[in-house]
């Protein structure tokens, strides 16, 4: 025996076999263990240490849906929405969000809200809304939706996530007949407060100020804009800082109130030829306007922006063609739920019942999921709904 061999058989004990290499798994998970127990003394350490107004600052920026799943860590988290600082973080983000508040058939006084980003639906309640009579959203400004009862007399808004929940007095001018809304801030953040405008045919009009809780009559409407108004209905009042605009006909063109220096102006715009139903938008300050072109047995959805220096309507975009054949021969019924940024479209005839949305800032057009309730299997038709921007603080 060699001596190198014998000096090997020395090291080993009796009664004792040779000593066995470890595998790579056990190694790593002994690392591992020791990695984790200084990550969680570190963690400790620093978290202990971090500033709050800088938590508040990142959650203010985290997608809603995420937010309402930190609400359950603990009941500082879940207080934020009503926190002074929560309010001032959220106020610094740029509120580019949109989503869809919108109201079904079968549940008339069940909201349904979407979420395009995510491109999923979320069904919450709003318990303080009347259940005795039909209430509708009518417009919205910021993260706050105001509805309209179905025989025009009570107006409600609200907050659709956090169903901060607001009756606003009866109005000073009795009305049984349909009205426009529009709904503006009175500065950019929600906690400033809203107005609120509804205009009748016949030029009738009141404003609601939230910092007064009152409404009032500012004066008549100028002798220069042609009564009656003959209103769309069918479109959405389009806010531009602080001055609304309403589609009208007879003549074709537009009506536009300042809510700061309470002045009508009218817009006389020819539309487009061979439009059917359309209604008004608004992208980054300018005025769009989406509609249906039916010509023969073709009907195609048109995207138009309004030319300040010519008051014309020039054509931007249109749907994809093979999404148009789908309603080549048929009659088709277009209804915009949404008009900011992002627009809802329902596209409705005997064979086919299609939402789709247009984002007019990057002209991509998706067909949206079926509406279906949670556990549920039968598919929701949507009835009308309005966009807004999902904000927790906001408060009605």
């Amino acid at each position: 025996m060699t001596a190198g061999k014998s000096e090997n058989l020395k090291m080993l004990e009796p009664g004792k076999p040779p000593p066995r290499k470890k595998a790579r798994k056990e190694c790593n998970q002994g690392k591992a263990t020791a990695t984790t127990s200084s990550t969680e003394t570190m963690e400790q350490h620093i978290w202990k240490e971090f500033p709050e107004d800088l938590f508040e600052a990142v959650i203010a920026r985290v997608p809603i849906a995420t937010f309402f799943r930190f609400r359950s860590v603990c009941r500082k988290w879940n207080s934020l929405p009503t926190s002074q600082s929560f309010s001032q973080q959220c106020a610094q983000v740029n509120q580019t969000r949109t989503w869809f508040y919108t109201i079904t058939h079968e549940l008339i006084n069940t909201g349904a809200m979407y979420d395009p980003l995510l491109k999923k639906w979320h069904h919450l309640t709003i318990p303080a809304l009347p259940t005795k009579s039909i209430v509708l959203p009518v417009a919205s400004a910021g993260g706050l939706v105001c509805f309209l009862d179905i025989g025009h007399r009570s107006f409600y808004v609200c907050n659709p996530l956090t169903r901060s929940f607001k009756e606003l007095p009866a109005r000073s001018v009795k009305v049984w007949f349909r009205v426009a809304v529009g709904m503006t801030l009175n500065r950019k953040y929600t906690n400033a407060g809203y107005k609120i405008l509804w205009v009748g045919c016949d030029g009738e009009y009141e404003v609601y100020d939230s910092a007064k809780n009152v409404w009032t009559h500012p004066g008549n409407m100028p002798s220069n804009i042609k009564l009656p108004l003959a209103l769309n209905f069918r479109s959405q009042a389009v806010s531009i800082n602080e001055t609304l605009y309403f589609l009208r006909s007879l003549p074709d063109g537009i009506v536009a109130y300042n809510m700061v220096t309470g002045v009508w102006k009218q817009f006389i715009i020819p539309a487009p030829p061979h439009l059917s139903d359309h209604a008004l938008a608004e992208y980054g300050g300018k005025i769009m306007l989406v509609g249906l072109l039916t010509k023969n047995a073709a009907t195609c959805v048109c995207i138009w922006e309004l030319q300040k220096m010519t008051l014309l309507w020039k054509e931007v975009d249109r749907m994809p063609n093979i999404w148009c054949l789908e309603f080549y021969g048929k009659q088709v019924r277009m209804t915009c739920l949404g008009n900011k940024g992002v627009l809802m479209l329902s596209l409705r005839s005997r064979q086919v019942n299609r939402l789709v949305t247009y984002d007019l800032s990057s002209g991509e057009w998706l067909k949206v999921p079926g509406c279906v309730l949670p556990r549920g299997i039968k598919r929701q038709w949507i009835a009308c709904g309005t966009a807004f921007h999902p904000c927790l603080t906001a408060i009605a």
